[in-house]
């Protein structure tokens, strides 16, 4: 199947952004990087929201090389927010960024968020890129320091995209809905399913916005000009999730 390619990423003449946001859990780019550079690039995201980023020997290298090789540069996060990551593209300008880490539950895997206020075409947005616990009670408090830290953004619009560990039916996942825009149930485009590539039955990573944010289609880009199944499959163990979304223009 070949998709209807999202709206490209542009200025509208009201002033309003067009952007076009990819969330991809990369598995510390332990499988073919190749793939994983041609299926971002064919993406052609303004904003790369990354979970599982190398974290150890190198790391700055590694990440570097995957912003080189899409033409992206890097932007907050990576080991020093546990995993999460965040890239950009020459559109945005950068505000501000901060890297969080989140408290550590003995004998479980530490967490934390990749964080930035850019703005793009004039309007401050919020980005936020995690990646929640595989256990349920800490998954949730990791969901209410999300929603917290999106808050101190202090900015009017805000996207969050990660890896929830959790179903659009757990309880973490409904949290976020409740407050922010799930993208693919409000305009679904492409596949819904993300984890496993080879057979994927579960949507478990999705992109959220702010109310105010006209969310103009999100899904997996498979079937996407430019990203082939074999690609999607060697790439990393997750599919990704591309959304492409309006942002109001700046209010004089």
């Amino acid at each position: 199947m070949v998709l209807t390619p999202l709206p490209d990423s542009r200025t509208e003449p009201d002033g309003s952004a067009v952007i076009r946001v990819l969330g991809y859990n990369v598995r510390s780019m332990r499988d073919d990087r190749g793939a994983l550079a041609r299926v971002i690039s064919a993406c052609a995201p303004d904003l790369v929201f990354i979970q599982e980023a190398p974290r150890f020997f190198r790391w700055r290298k590694r990440a570097a090389w995957l912003a080189a090789r899409t033409d992206l540069v890097l932007l907050s996060g990576g080991a020093t927010a546990a995993g999460p990551l965040l890239l950009c593209s020459l559109r945005a300008t950068v505000e501000r960024t901060q890297d969080v880490l989140l408290p550590l539950t003995p004998g479980l895997h530490r967490r934390g968020f990749a964080t930035s206020v850019v703005r793009i075409a004039g309007t401050r947005i919020g980005l936020l890129s995690f990646h929640l616990s595989l256990q349920r009670d800490e998954r949730l408090a990791q969901t209410e320091l999300l929603l917290e830290r999106l808050d101190a953004l202090g900015v009017e619009h805000a996207i969050a995209a990660g890896d929830l560990n959790d179903v659009p039916t757990g309880a973490a996942f409904r949290r976020l809905a409740e407050r922010l825009q799930d993208c693919w149930a409000v305009r679904p485009w492409g596949e819904e399913n993300t984890y496993a590539p080879d057979d994927p039955r579960r949507r478990i990573d999705a992109v959220f916005a702010t109310e105010g944010i006209e969310v103009l289609g999100c899904g997996v880009p498979a079937g996407l000009p430019g990203v082939t199944d074999a690609d999607l499959r060697a790439a990393t163990d997750h599919l990704p999730v591309l959304a492409a979304l309006r942002v109001p223009a700046i209010r004089p």
